[in-house]
């Protein structure tokens, strides 16, 4: 398990040397560059194996425990250390990862984003996996900060040179963002790590802020929370993410919606609710604010974006409907509640798999059509996707019901937790203020079901045309899809196979490191 762990972490970023260097004369194959994509499936193939062994040899038992632990000194003045290890929370996201990113390889070995050499698009996408993997995985405060940033370049050149339109400016304002984020986020990880005199996330978590003044805890959430914040991204630190999403390749934006938003609230449970429960609880009213105020302008955004005449693009449709499903993961985790954050993190995993799906379903229309644009699409009666290519129609309804939130799908329990810990929020915290936070939310979900239900009648019904039929869902596609619809009804249908992993591990997060 120990070595399992480690193992998983680093050889990504071993298959990333080895795939900029010439592939041995028996691996050429006839085509470099398919060989090169072939070693892109490979490795996140043997990553996503390991991952599963790992989930299968994690005590379930136990699962608010750490597990797989590696525990080495790295800078000892600092106290800095190499700590790794998983328990419920940090073992879903890191299988999410995982399979997101080997279906992202397979996907690209039969459809390569167009740009330059698959050499370096394989290994940024290896350094990215690390990256985001490394980040679940550590458990050393500055060791979490350089797994987070880790991920940044790699994404911002996935953007830049196999993007579409506005590809510069879009990932030049992502890298903007969020690095302008993180300088801050690390001034509040040293005040804690300075003050508290380590850097250990376990140690911190144990001792759940007693060693820190109510003083020092509210700065530092203020710093933390701001670069976490626009990770996620919350309202109003939204606005890389649209652009980001509209510009990237179909896989960037899978990534980008289904692993790299769920760092930012990732941080906000491990690090914030534990180490700073003084300064989350200040702090939280205001979390829940702009939580609700991020749904309802999402879905705002989504409506105005699918009105026809609008020319909405159906890719900024989709990173728009992010903001407002984010929204209900902060309201979550700002109820300072089990339920609530446990809501938080089923809707993590919920979003990384229908968003994900999302996102390669609307590739998919946008290779047939040529356009994302809806009115383009949809014309003056509909695409009429059922008729033209009834799979993928059927496909594309399945995942915007699932997004919308329909019972037996793994979008319904994140959000209705969320509802419920904010209905009964922790001690101390304004039940008003949170009822009407709760109320608001609740009608969020109803505009989300009006703007997604208005994309499956725009592009996939119409009247019968008498142009040809588009290429159905292909076997690659479908290799590549299968996985997210099978986990997202799985997770709608038995919830308690996630809820059982985070449940003694929030608990034991929340009462200061004691089960």
């Amino acid at each position: 398990m120990q070595f399992l762990l480690a193992f998983i972490v680093v050889i990504p970023l071993i298959g990333a040397v080895a795939a900029l260097l010439p592939a041995p004369p028996g691996l050429k194959g006839k085509n470099p560059d398919q060989a090169v994509l072939r070693h892109g499936v490979t490795v996140t193939g043997a990553i996503l194996v390991a991952a599963i062994v790992l989930a299968a040899g994690f005590d379930h038992d136990h699962p608010s425990k750490m597990q797989a632990t590696t525990d080495i000194s790295w800078i000892p003045a600092l106290d800095v250390r190499i700590h790794l290890g998983i328990d419920g929370i940090s073992l879903p996201l890191l299988v999410l990862t995982a399979l997101l990113t080997f279906l992202c390889a397979l996907h690209s070995y039969f459809k390569m984003p167009e740009g330059p050499s698959p050499k370096a698009f394989v290994a940024l996408l290896l350094v990215l996996e690390s990256g985001t993997l490394a980040t679940f995985a550590v458990l050393d405060l500055l060791l979490f900060f350089l797994a987070f940033e880790m991920v940044l370049i790699p994404m911002y050149f996935l953007i830049a040179r196999w993007g579409g339109a506005k590809k510069q400016a879009a990932a030049w304002k992502f890298i903007l963002y969020t690095l302008l984020g993180s300088v801050v986020m690390l001034l509040g990880l040293l005040l804690v790590g300075l003050k508290s005199g380590t850097f250990d996330m376990v140690a911190l978590a144990t001792d759940n802020g007693r060693g820190l003044t109510s003083s020092v805890q509210v700065i530092a959430v203020l710093a933390i929370g701001l670069g976490l914040a626009v990770k996620t991204p919350m309202w109003p630190l939204h606005s890389w993410l649209p652009d980001a999403h509209t510009a990237a390749p179909t896989v960037g934006s899978v990534l980008l919606a289904g692993v790299l938003l769920k760092m930012g609230t990732y941080g906000f449970v491990r690090i914030l609710l534990p180490i700073t429960p003084d300064g989350m609880h200040t702090f939280a009213p205001y979390l829940a604010a702009f939580a609700v105020v991020g749904v309802i302008y999402g879905s705002l955004a989504c409506l105005a974006l699918v009105r026809p005449g609008s020319k909405g693009d159906l890719k900024r449709l989709i990173a728009y409907s992010s903001v407002g499903h984010m929204g209900f993961v902060l309201l979550g985790i700002a109820s300072m509640t089990p339920t609530g954050v446990n809501g938080a993190l089923f809707a993590n995993i919920a979003h990384g798999l229908i968003t994900g799906l999302l996102f390669f379903l609307v590739g998919a229309v946008k290779d047939r059509y040529g356009t994302a644009d809806l009115d383009t699409l949809s014309g003056a009666t509909g695409a009429a996707l059922y008729g033209r290519a009834p799979r993928l129609g059927g496909l594309l309804a399945f995942a915007a019901v699932a997004s919308l939130g329909l019972p037996g799908l793994a979008g319904f329990w994140g959000e209705m937790l969320a509802l419920f810990g904010s209905f009964d929020p922790a001690e101390g915290l304004s039940r008003p203020a949170f009822l009407t936070f709760m109320s608001i939310a609740a009608f969020g979900t109803l505009l989300t079901a009006a703007y997604m239900l208005m994309v499956v009648r725009r592009v996939c019904m119409g009247e019968k045309r008498e142009e040809p039929r588009l290429a159905d869902v292909q076997t690659y596609e479908f290799a590549a899809w299968t996985p997210l619809v099978a986990l997202t009804v799985l997770a709608g249908l038995w919830p308690a196979v996630l809820l059982g992993l985070t449940d003694p591990a929030v608990q034991k997060l929340l009462a200061g490191g004691k089960s």
